[in-house]
């Protein structure tokens, strides 16, 4: 059990860990997306500096690298519930601080939301919800994702009957994502955040140079 329950905390970190958004830059316009528009390697800036695919495929990716820790900790541990969530904390902090590239990553919603669909799929569903309503209404990715972190612990409390610990781990990475949009939330308040469309728009007059 010891050394199992070793792989997989070691795989959820390195899987985490593993780029999406700075790999597909890489691959798709040959860019180091850390030094293009927010600088983050995440899913939203993908979208807005390479583009639409580009970004629903890292997201999707990023999701996907939570989601499968925690469904190979259930499948190999089933009676240690503990080791799941364990898996999924620390998929999250290698995507936060991936150690490809030296330890500077996204904010975690994807592989957040990847980790929480397994753990808790009705709480996550709601809270997707709210993150897709807050962006059609306001046209910012950061709006829905950190509503969708406030959601989804209230939700993880009352609906269902979740272990505690659940409960308290998706209140820590809710205020954690929270606290990685920092900037994003003083951009906003300066009214300097990018919208959803705004990278589109940069792209087509670039190209059209």
């Amino acid at each position: 059990m010891t050394i199992t329950v070793i792989i997989l905390v070691l795989f959820s970190y390195l899987l985490g860990s593993v780029p999406t958004g700075y790999l597909i830059a890489k691959r798709a316009m040959g860019i180091d997306i850390r030094q293009h528009g927010s600088g983050n390697p995440g899913a939203a800036n993908v979208y807005r500096t390479v583009g639409k695919w580009a970004g629903i495929s890292t997201f999707l990716i990023d999701a996907l690298k939570g989601f499968i820790p925690v469904c190979l900790a259930r499948h190999f541990c089933p009676e240690a519930y503990w080791v799941a969530i364990a898996c999924g904390v620390i998929a999250i902090l290698g995507h936060m601080w991936t150690i490809y590239l030296k330890f500077r990553g996204g904010k975690g919603v994807a592989t957040s939301a990847g980790v929480f669909a397994a753990l808790l799929p009705v709480p996550t569903a709601i809270a997707f919800a709210s993150f897709v309503v807050c962006v059609a209404l306001w046209g910012r990715i950061s709006i829905g994702s950190i509503v969708a972190c406030i959601v989804l612990p209230i939700c993880s409390f009352f609906i269902g009957k979740h272990p505690m610990t659940v409960n308290l781990m998706v209140t820590a990475i809710g205020a954690l994502v929270i606290y990685k949009h920092v900037p994003n939330i003083k951009r906003l308040l300066q009214q300097k955040e990018l919208k959803f469309e705004d990278g589109a728009k940069k792209r087509k007059e670039n190209e059209s140079k």
